[in-house]
């Protein structure tokens, strides 16, 4: 398949200005409240980085998913967790810092992990038959030089803060609007391809989002973390970085098929990310015993 201008050059653009507005939101702070929650931080980076990925694994069995499909959900479920995942639990009565600890610690965990886990992916189903590799040297580079903008904003926000104050915001509108244009000509370039590829991985990406959210919120419940916790899990393990997904398979791997599942999933979870905090919010709230 073709791959669309408005992504391959696009997407990195986007992303940069995605992790600089980031990077402005963070302090040393958000790296050493590790200590003062470490169980909520170990639950959810545990459920984020091992349940998440072997759920995808389950689900890409099931369906019985093509291979450079399935090279592009486990891409997915080893991205790290979406920046708006803090938007969702700001809406929903959620533990904001502990949402914004989660991505800043996970950001850097997957410059290892996310290299490994797409290579052991394309290796399992067998993606180089169809012309595909991973060459981990580059793909944790372009991870690193993702990760640099963040860097850039935290120096910028250590150096001056108020600057910082001030340009965070219009960075964060501009990175969206500018990821709304991406998306809209990534569309019309691939608007023949769009039912194909909806067809192709919609069901699976719509599952896997639903179990990750609902999943997530249970199993951080039911390990005693309180609900403002429970709900920042929930949004860490449910909502993905599809953006860095996207950019590394289309920039990296070189196809678009194995893109198409972060693009489908992009949608899916905001969504479903909408209506698993209007559920919760309904739901009756119930006492957690603390843990010994």
């Amino acid at each position: 398949m073709d791959q669309s201008p408005a992504l391959t050059i696009g997407l990195p653009i986007a992303i940069g200005i995605v992790m600089l507005g980031l990077g402005l939101s963070l302090t040393r702070a958000d790296f050493t409240r590790v200590r003062e929650a470490p169980r909520a931080v170990i639950v959810a980076l545990g459920l984020q980085m091992l349940f998440l990925p072997l759920l995808a694994y389950g689900l890409i069995r099931l369906f019985d998913l093509a291979p450079l499909l399935a090279v592009g959900v486990m891409l997915l479920a080893a991205s790290p967790g979406g920046t708006t995942a803090g938007m969702f639990s700001y809406l929903f009565r959620g533990d904001v810092a502990l949402n914004v600890t989660l991505t800043a610690v996970n950001s850097v965990l997957t410059i290892v992990t996310l290299p490994l886990i797409t290579g052991w992916a394309v290796s399992h189903f067998n993606a180089e038959s169809e012309g595909v590799g991973v060459q981990l040297g580059k793909f944790g580079g372009v991870v690193v030089l993702v990760l640099l903008p963040v860097a850039i904003g935290m120096w910028l926000r250590s150096v001056r803060p108020q600057i910082a104050e001030r340009a965070e915001r219009p960075i964060k509108a501009f990175a969206i609007v500018f990821l709304v244009v991406v998306a809209i000509g990534a569309i019309v370039a691939e608007r023949d391809n769009i039912v194909e590829y909806t067809r192709s991985a919609g069901l699976l990406v719509t599952i896997l989002c639903a179990l990750a959210l609902s999943v997530g919120y249970a199993v951080a419940r039911g390990l005693r973390l309180d609900r403002a916790q429970g709900v920042a899990a929930a949004y860490e393990v449910g909502i993905q970085n599809t953006t860095l997904a996207m950019t590394l398979a289309l920039s990296v791997m070189g196809s678009t098929e194995i893109a198409i599942p972060a693009a489908v999933y992009s949608i899916v979870m905001n969504i479903f990310g909408f209506a698993f905090g209007v559920a919760l919010g309904r739901m009756p709230e119930r006492a957690v015993a603390p843990a010994v």
